[in-house]
């Protein structure tokens, strides 16, 4: 567990299969084509898949999720399946710091390279895994469908852990 600098009462927790519904419905809230709590519930009892929760503890409500992260991990590399914060809390510097959490595990375990998937459309995404060290090492044409228009473009990254 750990406690996020600046956000009093929050604390970064792995996920459990008790989050599918939560997440489910953070990933609905990001994401035009969103994954089912059935979708999370087996990613989240896999045991290559690991993932963090972002919650914020009330005085009156208890813990709720902000955010999540959630990765797969096949010998030495690993892939971010999906990352999201709820709406109302995007552009507060969480989809980095559960970035930041994710990486340091995946360094403690002697993972070498980090991949994910990006809407090339989606520059905050684009500049935070840019900022992170990501490098484009190929796209995805018709990837990422939006609600009104053309599907777009993925632009495949990596990064080096080692």
């Amino acid at each position: 567990m750990m406690e996020i600098p600046n956000w009093p009462r929050s604390v970064v927790m792995p996920l459990e299969v008790a989050d599918a519904e939560t997440l489910a419905e953070i990933h609905a809230d990001t994401f035009v084509r969103a994954w089912s709590a059935d979708e999370f519930a087996a990613m989240t009892s896999d045991s290559a898949v690991f993932g963090l929760g972002l919650r914020r503890d009330g005085f009156v409500w208890p813990a709720r999720m902000l955010g999540f992260v959630l990765l797969r991990v096949a010998v030495a590399e690993a892939e971010v399946l999906t990352i999201a914060v709820r709406t109302a809390r995007q552009g507060r510097g969480l989809g980095r710091f559960l970035m930041d959490e994710a990486l340091r595990q995946l360094y403690r375990e002697g993972v070498e390279s980090c991949f994910l998937e990006v809407d090339r459309d989606n520059q905050p995404a684009v500049h935070l895994y840019q900022t992170l060290g990501f490098e484009v090492v190929g796209e995805r044409k018709g990837y990422y469908y939006h609600r009104d228009g053309p599907a777009a473009t993925a632009l495949v990254m990596r990064l080096r852990l080692r």
